[in-house]
């Protein structure tokens, strides 16, 4: 199976923005795990900004929010890279960085371009692991969060599933942290989930679960099966593979 995989800022940052490395190895472990198992893995990873942003911290002036964005993105990227290239070498997984913008995405050429470039990645056994590059992504270029990304990327490479990491479990039917709320496990085609879905966003990232839901069906539409789940619980990836009845999630079907 090739599943594009996406995991986001507040899974793989700590409170104080800095890179949670235990959690970013532990997740790289099941990924080779999976790998052995056959599947290819697409990886859309956040991270570089709340990287860069805690790897700056010296800067004594004022920066608007586009020099953040860029300047954190720039330091973050490849420290976020860097990290991941050395984790998976552990395990003889060559990795490739794939920076894209919103308009690769709108322009025919560009589009065949990324599309070939992901396409011989994965041939050769190489993993792609793609970001948006907030370096020259700002107002209407940027994408609205790599929640989006990862279904179009998920869509480009004709994954069979696409694999959203956040910090909960799923959808639930209130505030998650209400003892009263449940979590949705299975959504069918064209279900309303307007009614269950919490606007607030985390600090790290730019989405929020009204993003992952409206990606999810989007993408499930287009006859790829999504799973929302907390990647922050230990072996999250395998239990998805291995023992999904039993591993608190929300999975919508095509």
């Amino acid at each position: 199976m090739r599943i594009t995989i996406k995991i986001g800022s507040n899974v793989l940052t700590r409170a104080d923005g800095s890179l949670d490395v235990t959690r970013m190895s532990a997740l790289v472990d099941q990924i080779a795990v999976l790998r052995g198992m056959g599947h290819e893995i697409i990886l859309v990873s956040s991270g570089a900004v709340a990287s860069g942003r805690s790897e700056m911290k010296h800067i004594q002036h004022d920066l608007d929010s586009v020099d953040q964005r860029q300047l954190f993105s720039a330091v973050g990227q490849a420290k976020l890279m860097n990290r991941y290239f050395g984790l998976f070498n552990d395990y003889n997984i060559c990795v490739g960085q794939v920076l894209t913008t919103k308009e690769n995405f709108a322009d025919n050429e560009h589009r065949k371009n990324q599309e070939n470039c992901l396409r011989v990645m994965l041939e050769n056994g190489v993993l792609p692991i793609v970001n948006e590059n907030d370096t020259v992504s700002v107002t209407e270029l940027m994408f609205t969060d790599n929640d989006e990304l990862s279904g179009l990327i998920a869509q480009m490479t004709q994954s069979q599933m696409l694999i959203i990491l956040s910090n909960i479990d799923g959808i639930f039917t209130g505030n998650p942290s209400d003892p009263e709320s449940r979590l949705i496990s299975i959504v069918k085609p064209g279900k309303d989930l307007s009614d269950y879905i919490q606007t607030s966003k985390s600090s790290a990232g730019r989405g929020g679960m009204k993003s992952k839901t409206s990606v999810a069906s989007q993408t499930a539409a287009a006859g790829i099966s999504v799973i929302i789940a907390n990647g922050k619980k230990d072996d999250i990836l395998v239990r998805l593979m291995n023992d999904r009845d039993n591993t608190p999630c929300t999975e919508f079907l095509v």
